[in-house]
């Protein structure tokens, strides 16, 4: 199991690397780094680099993991890329439904397929699924997402880009909130994330504020207004974050 540093989750789970750009919240994409990072250390889940590559032996990785957890499923990767076969994504869901005793968190900017899928795959209430989304101009995924039989939908407006007004949180069941981090990282301003929270609140949607983010994370940290947000679904097992 992979230890997570990501803030709203505790492990990690890859049975598929590589990926694309698609969008702009794609541009400084952290997993590419990190893969090209792998590959030179000589990680052989990463001899092809970045190219999608499904991994057969990391399918049933989870089960081994007897301490409940909250996995992000491909952190490296998008399971909902078109390069990623139905069969390989059902049999990953085999794999979560198996490990009834986690949560499994998966996030995807390609919420055509997913939505297009949905009606193949058998949703366990122990996966959440979300969105991706950075600017004004990719809330349709969110619609797309609401039509997925899902039982546990959540977003991610990470890297937040621009305002995200007026958005309908109807059977959303989580939002999270960030900045872009690392080198060339984007800035983001306060009031973007503000009127999401405020969104939130007035839909009594659970807000998670992950980060500022900048090129040290760490320094401009992740309180809003004075206090750290941590919220999670509401019907979710009692995770520690």
């Amino acid at each position: 199991m992979a230890q997570s540093k990501i803030e709203w989750t505790q492990a990690t789970w890859n049975p598929v690397t590589g990926c694309n750009k698609i969008s702009p919240g794609c541009k400084h994409c952290y997993a590419e780094r990190m893969a090209k990072r792998l590959q030179a250390m000589g990680q052989s889940n990463y001899d092809n680099g970045f190219e999608v590559t499904l991994h057969e032996h990391m399918l049933e990785r989870p089960l081994e993991w007897k301490q409940p957890k909250l996995i992000f499923v491909n952190s490296m990767s998008d399971l909902f890329h078109e390069d990623v076969p139905l069969t390989f994504i059902q049999r990953v869901f085999d794999t979560m439904r198996q490990a009834d005793w986690h949560c499994f968190q998966i996030l995807t900017k390609r919420s055509e397929r997913l939505m297009q899928l949905s009606l193949e795959i058998a949703w366990p209430s122990n996966v959440w699924m979300g969105v991706s989304v950075e600017t004004q101009k990719y809330t349709y995924r969110i619609e797309q997402l609401r039509q997925t039989r899902a039982q546990i939908k959540f977003l991610s407006l990470e890297p937040l880009l621009g305002p995200l007004s007026n958005l309908n949180l109807s059977d959303i069941d989580w939002v999270i909130a960030g900045g872009e981090s690392g080198p060339g990282a984007r800035p983001m301003q306060e009031e973007w994330v503000t009127e999401i929270r405020d969104q939130c609140l007035a839909t009594a949607t659970p807000f998670f504020f992950k980060q500022w983010g900048g090129k040290n994370k760490k320094k401009t940290g992740r309180e809003l207004q004075g206090r750290t947000w941590n919220q999670l679904p509401s019907n979710n097992p009692a995770f520690a974050i």
